[in-house]
């Protein structure tokens, strides 16, 4: 049975361009903060990176916290669009206030300015983007081929916007001065961009009735959950957490490509290398994206394709160990792009599989968790990304590193050898073990045969 069809190419292309935004602000943070801080303020980087894991226990209730409002949310734009729409106001302002710490001031008034507003824009700012964001794809669409053209569009601009970020800022910041202002600059040029793409994004797309959403059931006693009944849905669905588990598995990987900035610069002593292996890992991804709705209908399903997929990342990574010690960049380079190329249809498929989730929740437990099941993005963004910057931060200061030193140590050196050439390695044989007992779908297909619904039920959600 054929399914109703909810969006226009414009609004695929509207929503996805949304992650234009929120990598504006990830990308720029998780790639170029730490550098910044340490080189160019003096900060150590162990403090910093104690900061940043700090942040992290402050701030880890309020995904489940903003999820629930979304749910709970009822106005003239929909449930999240005003989470997305305003949220980002306040992404853009602390965004630039990271890349802003004042140099006249003291060093503890410095760690102090830092801390606040990281806190604020993954804490409060980002997370009720971020959140919003995701929990469209159920919002707007009930079919799942949308679902899963929505992810690939979304993560096609997300890694352009990664590529271009991560290839231009070092040298955009030399081009300003190369000092404090330059990255200040720098920072408001991209909050700017990012504020009115996020804008064009939320307008772009209509989130549907509730009346549709749920068939013109009424979930006035489905809504009626708190704060801890939405957490306690969220921890009895194994999918979640599996989710949640490869989504910051997948942050703390990137964490260790961006550190790749400090192997580029002292051990392969060519920083501007940093943008070429973007190129490596971006490029490959948006091709993936954008093969990944086809090959999802030809292998029927996302769980095949995400662990053949990965497989391919495992060996590539493993073989960019391998190009690493023999010293040979052009080859690093190709199995770097190898690995990216498996890496995408998770990718792709990511908001789809969670929006399965989602379906498997009210399966098992009658409830439409929609904004609260989207948290997953947000606190694997948070969490892992944060805590890759801290561990990136901890292991260089543990290694000897001095920021504004003119030399590093051999102990440093082989440190960044290992965060870049090996950790990658780890996180994608545990995302791929992970990946290994995510078959979400066919769960929700035995529950429904089970209780004689039938399996060409429509998603509810």
């Amino acid at each position: 049975m054929e399914e109703k069809k909810y969006l226009k190419w414009y609004n695929k292309v509207g929503y996805g361009s949304g992650d234009i935004a929120g990598n504006v602000v990830y990308a720029f943070l998780t790639s170029f903060v730490m550098i910044y801080l340490t080189e160019t303020v003096g900060l150590a980087s162990g403090i910093v990176g104690t900061l940043i894991a700090f942040s992290k226990l402050l701030d880890g209730f309020t995904d489940v916290f903003f999820g629930s409002l979304i749910d709970k949310t009822h106005s003239k734009l929909g449930k999240a669009r005003p989470w997305m729409l305003y949220g980002y106001i306040g992404c853009a302002v602390t965004l630039v206030a990271c890349f802003a710490v004042p140099t006249s001031l003291g060093k503890t008034a410095q760690y102090t300015w830092f801390f606040l507003a990281y806190t604020l824009l993954n804490g409060i700012f980002y997370t009720a983007n971020n959140i919003a964001y995701s929990a469209l794809t159920s919002l707007i669409t009930k079919n799942s081929k949308e679902r899963v053209q929505m992810g690939s569009y979304r993560f096609i601009f997300a890694f352009s916007t990664s590529l271009l970020i991560q290839s231009i800022t070092v040298g955009f910041v030399d081009r300003c001065g190369g000092d404090a202002a330059a990255w200040r600059l720098v920072a408001i040029i991209y909050a700017v961009i990012g504020l009115v793409v996020n804008t064009i994004s939320s307008l772009s797309v209509k989130e549907l009735s509730e009346e549709e959403l749920n068939e013109g059931k009424t979930q006035d006693n489905e809504e009626k959950y708190g704060l801890i009944q939405a957490f306690k849905l969220l921890v009895k669905n194994k999918y979640y957490m599996m989710i949640c588990g490869t989504y910051i598995l997948q942050q703390l990987y990137s964490a260790m490509i961006g550190a790749g900035l400090f192997y580029m610069t002292w051990v392969l002593k060519n920083k501007n290398l940093f943008g070429w292996f973007a190129w490596a890992v971006n490029i490959p991804l948006i091709i993936a994206l954008i093969f990944t709705p086809t090959l999802v209908g030809k292998w029927k399903g996302m769980y095949k394709l995400n662990m053949r997929g990965y497989m391919l990342a495992v060996i590539g990574r493993a073989l960019v160990v391998v190009a690493g010690y023999i010293g040979n960049v052009p080859l690093m380079l190709v199995f770097t792009a190898v690995a990216a190329l498996g890496q995408g249809p998770w990718q792709g498929d990511m908001n789809a599989m969670i929006a399965s989730c989602s379906e498997y929740t009210y399966l098992t437990q009658g409830k439409h968790v929609d904004g609260t099941m989207y948290s997953c993005t947000s606190l694997g963004v948070k969490i892992g990304g944060g805590i890759g910057t801290a561990v990136v931060g901890w292991l260089m200061e543990l290694s000897g590193y001095v920021g504004k030193n003119t030399t590093q140590p051999q102990s440093a050196l082989d440190m960044m050898q290992f965060m870049y050439l090996w950790l990658p390695l780890i996180f994608d044989v545990l995302i791929l073990v992970i990946l290994s007992k995510m078959n979400v779908e066919a769960e929700n297909e035995r529950i429904k045969l089970q209780r004689g619904i039938g399996s060409d039920i429509r998603h509810e959600i």
